[in-house]
């Protein structure tokens, strides 16, 4: 074995990290505080202090074929979208089929991460860490931090006057397990996110009346996409990027509003974003609309001020004899066993160099997996992060200088600030930003070389979806494997859908939809001339 690696959580970053490590002839320890893989998918039914915590009903935005390890693909009968225990039951598969328990110690805080005294000279780290009420301090070669960013709470309860005189109960989202013991209550939930909405929409059938506080609005997107495909497999493709990225601003603008709003006008919900045009993460929920339909939620604008029993919103209304207030606003970021001059997190803003390394480290023995957000999943986003991270650790890829470094995040701090808004500063474009990092290893597929000696292969990684098995094709990693399930991708798609037989299994025609959008302009245009 080569380096020794420490590894701070074992949630689906670092379960890849380990793998990263083990294929690159790392020696790599995990730490994981609890008792068993899975991080933020690992349900418990109370809220533990330093961990990510999720309600019992959540169920994945991301499809199957989009979110696998790219090596690992999910069973044919899996769901395309997935409860957490299923997903949990995959991560614990992948685990066990990859041989990554072996190195990872459960119950085991991390309580501290220093520089050693010669760091300049050899990278390494001081690692401390408690068991059962005992520290030990241990030597690492390097360290990937893989600890999520789902686990301290924001709750802005300064921001809304009167907070403190609400005499009912108030809480964040991350403490909600189940709707039952709100039968019969009235509920105000802070916050259009994915929590948010799924909160109250899981609400609605118990409770007397839900209403969500929305201070800009969102987009909502349904799992289920064009002629009934999940969303991702149709959204997310290199085709649909490549226009979006080129064509002018003005007309890509107008066609991402034209596909935000193709399931239903979000203005007539009081759902509209204060700016459409934002490529913010859209809240995926598949009942929201239908229960505003139905008058079991309700939307309104942000809380100016909480009374004893009620709140009073910005357009004057009041919402009275609330029982409970749950703030469904996000999370902050934080990393308490790191000193701030490594890793510094002010306004949901942190300078890391592709979201991943500390860019003023005299030597790049340190990496954060897992960090960025976008429309891709995270499982082939944290898997191409850690093959990238252990690559440069293991001295094998090299990083710019630090100017460069800084330049490069300086430069991709204005494009978000125009695609994402300020206050999405984690957010990127995810076949971009995968690209991006592939291109460092040699992982990136080669498109054009693809059409001239794999045509029926490069179609479907062109056109058809960005799945993670594109990012094992080629490069150190490579899996013999990949070819064979981008072809097959859709098979698995339909396979646990068809549970009656009703006809022949439909596939997509991947240029029919982008030639639906031509024959309109294609027609005005021959009658135009045919009247001259």
């Amino acid at each position: 074995m080569g380096k020794r690696v420490a590894i701070i959580g074992a949630g689906v970053s670092g379960l890849a990290s380990i793998r990263s490590c083990l294929e690159e002839g790392l020696e790599p320890t995990c730490f994981e505080r609890s008792e068993d893989v899975g991080g933020l998918w690992k349900f418990s039914d109370h809220a533990e202090e330093g961990r990510a915590s999720i309600y019992q009903s959540v169920f994945t935005n991301s499809s199957k074929e989009m979110m696998c390890f790219p090596d690992f693909p999910y069973p044919d009968d899996f769901p395309n979208f997935m409860h957490n225990s299923k997903l949990q039951e995959y991560i614990t598969a992948f685990s066990k089929e990859k041989k990554l328990l072996r190195y990872i110690q459960f119950k085991t805080l991390v309580s501290g991460i220093n520089k050693r005294p010669d760091f300049s000279v050899t990278g390494q780290w001081d690692v401390t860490t408690e068991r059962d009420g005992k520290k030990e301090s241990a030597v690492f070669d390097a360290v990937l931090v893989c600890s999520g960013h789902h686990v301290y709470p924001n709750l802005p309860k300064e921001s809304f006057p009167g907070l403190k005189l609400f005499k009912g109960k108030c809480f964040h989202s991350r403490d909600y397990k189940e709707p039952g013991i709100f039968k019969g209550k009235r509920i105000l939930v802070m916050g259009l996110g994915n929590s948010g909405c799924d909160i109250a929409t899981e609400l609605s059938h118990t409770a007397e009346q839900v209403i969500i506080s929305s201070r800009s609005g969102s987009w909502v997107m349904s799992r289920v996409w064009d002629d009934g495909y999940p969303w991702d497999m149709v959204f997310i493709t290199r085709f649909e990027t490549f226009l979006k990225n080129n064509l002018p601003t003005a007309i890509s603008d107008w066609w991402y509003m034209k596909q935000m709003n193709a399931r239903f006008k979000h203005e007539n919900y009081g759902l509209m974003p204060l700016n459409g045009t934002l490529r913010k993460e859209p809240v995926f929920n598949d009942q929201l609309p239908a229960c505003i339909l139905c008058g079991t939620v309700s939307v309104k604008p942000n809380v100016r001020e909480f009374t004893e029993t009620s709140a009073i919103f910005e357009d004057g209304t009041v919402f009275e004899a609330i029982d409970c207030v749950i703030f469904a606003t996000g999370y902050s970021y934080d990393y308490p066993f790191l000193d701030e001059s490594i890793i510094k997190c002010k306004n949901n803003e942190v300078t890391l160099f592709k979201g991943i390394f500390p860019p003023k480290l005299e030597k790049p023995t340190m990496a954060v997996i897992g960090f960025v957000q976008s429309l891709g999943a995270t499982i082939p986003t944290a898997d191409l992060q850690a093959r990238w991270a252990v690559q440069v650790i293991k001295g094998t890829c090299t990083l710019p200088s630090v100017t460069d470094m800084m330049n490069d995040i300086d430069k991709k701090r204005g494009k978000k600030l125009k695609w994402f808004g300020t206050s999405e500063t984690v957010q990127t474009d995810y076949i971009t930003y995968m690209d991006e990092l592939a291109s460092f290893i040699g992982a990136k597929p080669n498109i054009p070389w693809l059409f001239l000696t794999d045509p029926k292969l490069a179609v479907e990684v062109f056109f058809g979806p960005c799945s993670p098995y594109q990012f094992r094709l080629v490069g150190p990693g490579k899996w013999p494997g990949a070819r064979h399930a981008i072809l097959t991708q859709w098979d698995r798609t339909l396979k646990p859908t068809k549970t009656r037989a009703a006809g022949t299994p439909q596939k997509p025609c991947l240029l029919c939809r982008w030639a639906r959008l031509l024959i309109l302009p294609a027609l005005f245009i021959a009658v135009f001339f045919a009247l001259i």
